[in-house]
């Protein structure tokens, strides 16, 4: 060991001896906290009966400032004993200007010493810690409130520390970072999404501090790394802006339920609570007020797969084309130039002109078409009122309140809806049974004509919103967020991995309905060895995509005589997974009812069964399907019957793009009788 390493050593020693002692020194508040609240509990106790209002009131506000003080100590406490198994991975000595270079170490949190009144680990957020990821040795410089701050990186050094001990550091004359990564992908997948701070990259870093986008859309080749990013994103947001913005401000909209476990543990990681999430169908079911049922995505995607109807498909190709969404605006210009037949209104002996009520409705253009009849009414009311020179009679109040709306010829949003494919001419195009159950494709847009002519103001308290999955949604779904959400968003996603090409939109549709995002392309991929990302290209072309330079054995083909010899095939790369020392295996179909199929079949220890109903992601050999594995990643995978009978359309080149791009180290197909299309180029 030579001296630096040997140096390094102590001072991680010396670092834990003060984390030790500040662990102590929470321990002591807290549990002064406790005594001073059971004894002020105690003392109200015995002199209730002699304390008034005031004083009351005054012995709760104590209480409850105790009890705040004392899980803020809890919850220092828990960063302090994180930091004790890894107190920082990286360290730069900066020298300002005249003065020698002073180190500065980098960990999840920040520590600072009370008694020497210092900072002695710097949370990577902070903004010095930026010169960790955007400079090499010598002249840098990093952004203040008061002003930017220039001098010279003279060391730069990488560690490794786990469970309190150095496992290794490096020292940066190259970008190192590069060197770290490839240890880090070289290790197999654990259950969860990693937190990546030790191995940022400079384009990352900057997506990650961008204060100045109102709505940024990440476009990431798969395994760029784009979800990580967007949650690292949401820490840095939560730090900068914590004097505003809280975890419970944020809203992520998630895919699917064990996505939202997958990613679960990112933020916790890295010092932030959990974050409130929301499918996209939950969403939905709360603004339709549980009036309607309908098809999930899941299930839009399930009949594509299984029952490709031409018709249906036709509905969901125009239902998630821009002129869909153009065609409902023109039609709700329409009906407010056409649907409001003002007649003039006669109460006893007066009459309310026709010319006065029209007027008092187009005033109200602001305000959602069918909320303006009761403001009309009210105005018709005064007018009444004016012209009598007396109150008004409950009766008369009613009829008025009655007769506004009924010049309007429809007066619910469904009758409306119904009546746009009518005005359209495309009356086909709607697809509604007697128990009112909405296909997928029709859930937004009754969501949106909803939002125009009702209004709905249900998450005004949602400070920032991000969207994973970005090339699953379609015009209306954004124009519905933008309306619901006026706050700064995340977009994030991968225009080659859409489950459903006929709903699909790119970077370009969703700059159509965000005209002042800030796009970022993210093209370097991390997951993947050459050869996996390589083999995926033969099935989806992307030639913007960079692998990273790490190699592994090339995928494998297994021809199979039956589907009994294919079932048996699959056991043994089971067995073959559990004795190699990886962590997780996929093993992704096309449908979910193959994957069923499958996991009957196999009937294997260890083995689980991954659905649209599962809420947890479990570690070992998963079976799913290729919908749901989006966003994960595995050691190997697998993906079964991969012939020319189960893939043929574009929906299942999708399908097998996104299981096959799943994989970091091994991939293995196997098929019986022809080979897809799809591969045997």
């Amino acid at each position: 060991m030579n001296a630096t390493e040997q140096e390094e050593r102590e001072y991680l020693e010396k670092m834990k001896e003060q984390l030790t002692l500040a662990v102590r020194r929470v321990d002591d508040a807290v549990r002064q906290f406790s005594d001073e609240l059971r004894q002020k509990k105690q003392y109200i106790h015995e002199h209730q009966s002699g304390m008034d209002d005031a004083d009351m009131v005054a012995a709760g506000q104590s209480i409850n400032r105790m009890a705040f003080t004392g899980e803020g100590a809890v919850a220092r406490k828990r960063k302090l004993l994180k930091l004790s198994q890894s107190p920082y991975f990286g360290r730069i000595d900066f020298a300002v200007q005249g003065k020698p270079a002073a180190p500065v170490y980098i960990g999840v949190h920040s520590f600072f010493d009370e008694r020497r009144r210092q900072n002695l680990i710097y949370d990577w957020r902070a903004p010095i810690s930026s010169l960790f990821y955007d400079y090499e040795l010598g002249e840098a410089s990093y952004p203040t409130p008061s002003g930017t701050i220039p001098g010279r990186i003279e060391l730069k050094r990488q560690y490794r520390i786990r469970d309190g001990r150095l496992e290794f550091m490096l020292d940066s004359e190259v970008n190192i970072q590069d060197d770290v990564l490839q240890q880090e992908l070289a290790r197999s997948s654990d259950d969860k999404l990693k937190n990546i701070v030790a191995t940022i990259q400079r384009d990352q870093n900057a997506v990650i501090r961008n204060e100045e986008a109102t709505v940024m859309v990440i476009q990431g080749v798969a395994g760029s790394g784009k979800t990580s990013i967007a949650l690292h994103r949401i820490a840095f947001l939560l730090y900068r802006y914590r004097e505003t913005i809280a975890a419970k401000d944020i809203l992520i909209i998630s895919p699917n339920k064990v996505f939202a476990d997958y990613i679960s543990n990112v933020l916790p990681e890295l010092g932030e609570e959990h974050i409130p999430e929301l499918g996209m169908e939950e969403l939905a079911t709360d603004l339709l007020e549980n009036r309607y049922s309908f098809q999930t995505f899941f299930e839009q995607v399930s009949m594509l797969l299984e029952r490709p109807d031409p018709a249906f498909i036709e509905r969901i190709r125009f239902k998630s084309s821009f002129e869909f969404l153009s065609q409902l605006n023109q039609y709700l210009i329409h009906i407010e130039n056409n649907y409001f037949n003002v007649t003039e209104l006669r109460v006893g002996q007066t009459i309310i002109p026709q010319a006065f009520i029209q007027q008092k409705f187009k005033a109200y253009h602001r305000v959602p078409m069918l909320k303006r009849f009761a403001l009309v009414a009210e105005d018709v009311r005064a007018y009444l009122r004016d012209a009598t020179r007396r109150k008004l009679t409950g009766q008369e109040k009613a009829r008025i309140g009655e007769a506004v709306p009924r010049m309007f010829r429809l007066h619910n949003v469904l009758d409306l809806y119904r009546d746009f494919y009518r005005w359209m001419g495309k009356p086909e195009l709607l697809k509604l049974d007697h128990r009112l159950h909405l296909e997928y494709a029709d859930v937004f847009a009754l969501i949106y004509l909803r939002l125009r002519l009702e209004g709905i103001t249900a998450y005004d308290q949602v400070k920032h919103l991000l969207v994973d999955e970005m090339q699953d949604y379609t015009p209306v779904q954004y124009a519905v967020l933008s309306r619901l959400f006026s706050c700064r968003k995340t977009i994030l996603g991968d225009v080659s991995q859409t489950v459903n090409p006929y709903s699909a939109s790119s970077a370009e549709t969703i700059e159509r309905v965000f005209p002042q995002a800030d796009v970022v392309k993210l093209y370097r991929s991390y997951r993947s060895t050459i050869e996996i990302t390589a083999f995926a290209q033969r099935i989806t072309p992307n030639p913007h995509i960079l692998p990273l330079e790490r190699h592994g054995q090339e995928p494998v083909l297994v021809p199979c005589h039956s589907q009994e010899e294919e079932q048996e095939t699959i056991k043994q790369l089971i067995s073959a997974f559990q004795s190699s020392g990886n962590h997780s295996l996929g093993i992704i179909c096309k449908t979910l009812r193959q994957a069923s199929q499958a996991y009957q079949a196999l009937q294997a220890p260890g083995v689980h069964l991954l659905t649209e109903e599962s809420t947890t992601f479990k570690e070992g050999v998963i079976i799913t399907s290729a919908h749901l594995a989006k966003g994960l990643e595995f050691d190997e995978v697998i993906v079964p019957f991969a012939s020319a009978r189960h893939y043929k359309t574009e929906v299942d080149r999708s399908m097998l793009y996104v299981a096959c791009t799943r994989a970091m180290h091994q991939l293995t197909l196997t098929y019986s009788g022809t080979i897809t299309a799809f591969l045997s180029a």
